[in-house]
């Protein structure tokens, strides 16, 4: 059973960017404001939200691509930010993988897939055969173990070099897979496919995983928990149940409304929606002021809105 003891949190986490035009004065960009979550072991838990909302950048912080601006990461109760020593720092990577959006760009087009996968082996596992544990890996993500390994990336789909790259987690012993809209450039028709591996592995291996991603629809296939972000914030948190099923923030509303509806029929348009869109939109966007639970773990922010708006 699933501890509840988080093994990942984030403790109002911020960031900044500062932004410097060729012409013009330069400027700073509040990238991540306040941002607390929580990741239980053995569960999935769902970053949804539109381009620019912040949360690649949060997946980035936590495999220490950005540092913070204000706030902590602790990985099982322990700040990252303290893991100074090369074994503390090495643990920590070999723990927690990320899976990029880009699986073309993701592996090194000038080795076989063999080559990626035995040197993860022999860095994080080099008690194992190395034939028999790249055989065991490769069927556990749905891969020829024949053909497979001595095929370069280029010889491979999209769909399939996303499962090496989960294979590559798998190879070090991950216990944490940060997923980066792991689907998002990938057929529609192996889209599912992908989702159903990342659920098995999450069932047979007890692996976590924060699942980032556009498409709410999809949160409510892979993740027991979702989390909505809205430039920068957090707006709505809690069950996916709850909160795909019965959004109560404004936003979160809107993501769940254009999901397509197949029994609904295409029209030229709605102005009125268009005009409630904008007001939500302008309303998050002001700092929140409080969460306010709805139900047992599930919360929503209220919105810090001037008088004069």
């Amino acid at each position: 059973m699933p501890s509840d003891t988080p093994i990942l949190s984030l403790d109002n986490l911020s960031k900044t960017f500062a932004v410097r035009p060729v012409f013009g004065r330069a400027s700073v960009v509040d990238a991540l404001r306040n941002v607390s979550l929580d990741l239980l072991p053995g569960r999935a838990l769902a970053l949804v939200g539109e381009s620019g909302s912040g949360k690649s950048t949060v997946g980035k912080m936590i495999v220490g691509v950005h540092s913070p601006t204000s706030g902590r990461i602790l990985f099982e109760g322990q700040d990252i930010a303290a893991m100074t020593s090369k074994a503390d720092q090495m643990r920590y990577r070999q723990a927690v993988q990320m899976v990029f959006q880009d699986p073309f760009s993701a592996l090194n087009p000038a080795h076989t897939i063999r080559h990626h996968l035995l040197r993860a082996l022999a860095l994080h596992q080099p008690e194992t055969d190395p034939d028999a544990a790249l055989r065991s890996i490769l069927e556990d993500v749905e891969l020829d173990p024949v053909s497979t390994p001595d095929k370069f990336p280029h010889e491979l789909s999209g769909g399939q070099r996303q499962r090496v790259n989960f294979a590559r987690a798998l190879a070090v012993k991950a216990r944490l897979i940060v997923a980066d809209e792991p689907t998002s450039m990938l057929d529609v028709s192996i889209r599912k496919s992908v989702l159903g591996l990342m659920q098995r592995l999450k069932s047979e291996y007890g692996l976590s995983i924060l699942y980032i991603t556009h498409d709410i629809a999809t949160a409510e296939y892979l993740a027991e928990d979702t989390a909505v972000m809205f430039r920068g914030q957090v707006v709505e948190k809690g069950p996916t149940s709850q909160v795909v099923g019965n959004p109560q923030h404004g936003y979160t509303k809107l993501l769940r409304a254009a999901v397509p509806d197949p029994a609904l029929r295409l029209t030229g348009g709605d102005a009125g929606f268009a005009a409630q869109a904008k007001f939500v939109r302008e309303t998050s966007a002001h700092p929140v002021s409080a969460l306010r639970e709805i139900s047992p773990g599930h919360v929503i922010a209220e919105h810090a809105v001037p008088a004069h708006a």
